[in-house]
């Protein structure tokens, strides 16, 4: 492979990647740095939790043919519509509460799974249905009416910080340091994994290349753990988002039922004739959906510190937008959690940039409407491309 091909494949590999990067030098320089502030680097990860976690369940489903989730901000309003009714009106545990919010998180999934994997109702018609009964459901759940204050133990658990253990006045070195772990684990899983691979006799990445992805991945993660470190550390939130991330990384790349649903993507003809039963992958599918939008609602309810009727709106569309921008395919088979939350990172400094920078609220929808098209017209040109040159 010559050196323009090579450049050419990186390039197409990190589009996204070198797209987030030139965005944030952007804001950064149009809002005069206030976009790199502490502060605003930690509104961040607070107000885009929620878009970390539906975007990874929405990826599963994604991935089963390019089928989409219609449902998740009702699902997310509902979920926390009951739990506020619990807490605050009934005065029953949080800890209760959160039990139930997940169970009925998965009853809803159960729900949809089971229509569109056993009984092939169109995943969008389903999931339209179930965005129109839920949104009603919360309203019925709360009577049109806002329920706060939300209990400080729930709060503790989804909208607080890790104290510093250090004790230090301005700077929460115990953040520092987990950054310092964070990037050391990082290295010890990469090399440990190129050890296995060479030992296995697969052909490996050049060296060169490992080494400076991963100097990039550490430098940009160590100055983010600075940034947080400067203002009150690690959100609890952000240690929501990290073990999801984790979990359903390792589930998609390291399990067989993660291989599954990239198989039905694929094709899911042969994929049933390869003994594989393809109704439990779609119904998987959608209960996890159902979990994650439990979890998001959670978050959202510590957010908020309140059970909101409109609470959830659009949520659905930031999930599936970060999808498409990650890298995820229009046509399903295709997308990583990687490249997902690279995709919802891209939408969380496009809303807090232009946010910053007090650009009209229609005007936002205007650019990430566009930005959303562009990411899904580059899919699928360069699928055209890569048919014709077969």
């Amino acid at each position: 492979m010559d050196q323009k091909a090579k450049f050419s494949e990186v390039l197409k590999k990190y589009t996204m990647i070198i797209a987030l990067a030139v965005i944030v030098i952007l804001f950064t320089v149009n809002t005069g740095g206030k976009m790199l502030l502490p502060q605003n680097v930690n509104n961040l990860i607070a107000q885009n939790a929620y878009v970390f976690i539906l975007a990874t369940g929405m990826l599963f489903c994604i991935l089963t043919g390019g089928n989409i989730d219609l449902s998740v901000g009702s699902v997310v309003c509902f979920v926390g519509a009951v739990g506020g009714k619990m807490m605050i009106e009934s005065g029953i545990s949080p800890y209760l509460t959160i039990l139930a919010m997940v169970v009925i998180g998965a009853l809803v999934g159960a729900w949809q799974g089971f229509w569109i994997a056993y009984v092939r109702i169109p995943p969008f018609i389903v999931t339209l249905a179930g965005m129109l009964m839920f949104r009603g459901l919360s309203n019925v759940v709360l009577q049109g009416m806002t329920l706060a204050p939300v209990p400080e133990k729930f709060l503790v658990l989804f909208n607080s910080y890790v104290p510093d253990f250090f004790g230090m006045e301005g700077f929460n070195l115990t953040c520092f340091a987990v950054g310092i772990l964070a990037c050391m684990v990082y290295i010890f899983v990469v090399m440990y994994g190129r050890k296995q691979k060479r030992a296995k006799g697969y052909q490996l990445e050049p060296l060169t290349g490992v080494v400076i992805k991963m100097a990039v991945i550490c430098t940009v993660l160590m100055a983010f753990m600075f940034r947080l470190a400067q203002y009150k550390g690690i959100p609890n939130a952000l240690i929501w988002v990290a073990a999801i991330i984790g979990i359903y990384s390792y589930i998609s790349s390291r399990t067989t039922t993660g291989r599954y649903f990239y198989a039905v993507g694929g094709n899911e003809k042969a994929t049933k004739l390869s003994g594989i039963n393809t109704n439990r992958v779609y119904f998987l599918a959608y209960l996890n959906m159902g979990l994650l939008a439990a979890v998001a609602g959670m978050v959202t309810v510590a957010r908020l510190n309140s059970a909101n009727p409109t609470a959830g709106n659009s949520y659905e569309m930031d999930a599936i937008g970060a999808c498409f921008i990650g890298g995820a395919s229009a046509y399903g088979g295709t997308g990583t959690v990687p490249g997902v939350i690279v995709g919802a990172t891209l939408m969380g400094v496009l809303n807090l940039g232009m946010s910053i920078m007090g650009v009209d609220q229609n005007l936002q929808k205007v650019v990430k409407g566009g930005v959303l098209l562009a990411a899904v017209i580059f899919d699928v040109v360069s699928k055209r491309k890569s048919f014709i040159a077969k």
